[in-house]
């Protein structure tokens, strides 16, 4: 205890005072905490200055920006987002709506028979914008699908598959408004005097009626044209044509039984090199977007798998005319030659075949002094890609006409597209001869006109028949006269408006073809003129246009996973 307070009293004044202070502080925080503490005046005015001059401070010196840096790339980055939103969206809505059809109704039995022969460029138009409900619509074809025949090049190689460019025809009629009927049958005989037409179903399995006749009011001649051969001798039996996707097919197939056949054993390096000659005659878009694509097929595919025929691989072009892909302008046309020659495609212009064999083709060139040698080439494959004729269904209609007598390409037609010497046929397509190239992309505006003609038609006999019933009403009862004389002017009005539809004229949107090694060439019509280019860009260009171009979601989907697959793994070398 002593001791305690001997320390204490050793403590400094300085220790003594500050526990004080301390015990002070604790008391005045302890009260307090019991009762509110008021501040004194002095320090409120001085916070009130501090904020004053805080506000004065901040209203004088603009608030610093942030620097607005990759604007730009945010933009586009959200734009991207949204549009893969977007699409997405786009691409669901078509693959449920092609699986879920609305429910159809039966037209009525009173109403007029369309018949649509054919389920081409030209028929297909017709019935995508066609309201049926105001038809009994009836489709004949011995084909029940639809086939983008653009693409049909890249199927010979496996670029693309061929069940991806058709699109049966049934998916196509299920999804209009009032049901269609279609029978699968070949269209042989026209009767216009009767307004029949004999059908035939040419399938591998008949039923017990397998030959009938179908009555029409009005008639749609949409069967398209066979291959020319020109009476060449040989052509049909030794060459392969490319219009169909059963040709595609056995193009493929021969394309490789060349390649094996090649590589037997003890096989001549003669009958190796006429092998591998692979022969295209016609220089038009086909084919020269066929010979693109073998040579494609072969530099990036078989030559991986097969190298000891590396060296031995050749494609040659014939055409009859001065140069390839004449309607297209000189600058591509040189562009085009110039790509060949890169990919070692050798073409032959002004050279007419003369006589096809089973293995050689004998063909009679023009040199540019106007002299005409003959020259025989092996080859191993021969694709004939030129030339249109008169199915015989369209000759035989041709022929009970007087007025299509001096017509040799196909059914003459006036400015509505009606078949000269009647009243209520028309046709489209290439079995038409409407003053334009038979191309699909004629076939589909005049599929399209004729829609919007059967449209109006229909149209205008439904309000001819209101103003009938009106007119033959009029006077009878007291006090309606004036009403319905108003009533009659008015849809008098509508009719010469509805009525007002003008001829049929081709609107040209551009001509498109590949030519190998990812480039293409595009003739487009732009504003008052053409806008002529090529290349890779122009490649892209080509297939955007081609898949936009597609019948149906379905289509495009199956196309653009082939692309990619094709791209991927390459393309398959098996036979089948």
């Amino acid at each position: 205890m002593a001791s305690t307070t001997r320390a204490a009293m050793r403590l400094p004044a300085s220790s003594i005072a500050f526990r004080a202070t301390s015990r002070r502080q604790i008391a005045t925080s302890s009260q307090s905490f019991l009762t509110p503490a008021r501040p004194s005046s002095r320090i409120l005015l001085d916070k009130s200055k501090l904020q004053q001059n805080f506000h004065r401070s901040y209203a004088d010196i603009a608030p610093a920006k942030k620097p607005k840096r990759f604007r730009f790339f945010r933009f586009l980055w959200r734009l991207t987002y949204f549009s893969a939103i977007g699409g997405t969206a786009y691409l669901a809505y078509g693959v449920y709506d092609q699986k879920h059809p609305d429910d159809q109704f039966e037209p009525d039995p009173t109403k007029k028979n369309l018949v649509i022969l054919g389920t081409g460029w030209g028929a297909v138009s017709l019935l995508k914008k066609l309201d049926t409900e105001n038809y009994n619509v009836i489709v004949i074809s011995p084909r029940n699908y639809f086939l983008f025949t653009p693409l049909l090049p890249s199927c010979t190689t496996g670029t693309v598959e061929h069940r991806s460019i058709m699109e049966p025809i049934r998916s196509i009629l299920r999804h209009k408004k009032a049901a269609v009927k279609y029978y699968e049958a070949e269209a042989t005989k026209i009767d216009p005097e009767r307004k029949v037409i004999a059908i035939d179903d040419n399938s591998d399995i008949k039923g017990a009626s397998n030959k009938t006749e179908v009555s029409y009011d009005m008639l749609v001649v949409s069967v398209g044209a066979e291959n020319a051969t020109f009476g060449i001798p040989g052509v049909k039996e030794h060459s392969c044509f490319l219009k169909e996707i059963g040709d595609a097919q056995q193009i493929r197939k021969k394309i490789m039984d060349c390649v094996e056949t090649a590589t037997f054993k003890d096989q001549s390096p003669e009958e190796v090199a006429r092998l591998l000659h692979m022969v295209v005659v016609g220089g038009g878009p086909t084919g020269v977007e066929f010979a693109g694509e073998l040579q494609d097929f072969f530099d990036e595919d078989i030559k991986k798998w097969v190298p000891e025929i590396s060296d031995k691989f050749k494609v040659t072009l014939i055409e009859a005319l001065p140069n390839v892909l004449p309607m297209f302008s000189k600058q591509l046309i040189d562009y085009t030659e110039a790509t060949f020659k890169e990919e070692k495609i050798t073409i032959m212009t002004k050279t007419a075949v003369k006589k096809v064999t089973d293995k050689t083709v004998e063909a009679e060139a023009t040199g540019p002094d106007g002299k005409k040698t003959i020259q025989i080439m092996p080859y191993g494959l021969l694709v004939w890609a030129t030339g249109n004729a008169v199915r015989p269904i369209v000759r035989d209609l041709m022929s009970q006409i007087p007025a299509q007598k001096d017509s040799r390409r196909g059914l003459a037609v006036n400015e509505y597209l009606v078949v000269q010497g009647t009243k209520d046929i028309w046709a489209t397509g290439d079995c038409a001869v409407a003053g334009y190239a038979p191309t699909a992309q004629v076939a589909s505006q005049e599929g399209a006109f004729l829609a919007r003609l059967f449209n109006t038609m229909a149209k205008s006999e439904a309000i001819e028949h209101q103003i009938h019933d009106l007119s033959s009403s009029l006077n009878l009862q007291p006090g309606n006269t004036a009403d319905i004389a108003k009533e009659i002017e008015a849809h008098e009005k509508q009719l010469r408006r509805i009525k007002d539809i003008k001829p049929f004229h081709y609107t040209h949107q551009g001509s498109l073809a590949y030519i190998g090694s990812e480039r293409a060439v595009a003739d487009v019509s732009w504003l008052n003129g053409n806008f002529a280019t090529g290349g890779g860009l122009t490649y892209l260009f080509w297939r955007s246009a081609y898949l936009s171009m597609c019948f149906s979601t379905r289509n495009r989907v199956l196309v653009v996973l082939d692309w990619l697959k094709s791209k991927a793994f390459g393309r398959d070398v098996s036979r089948e």
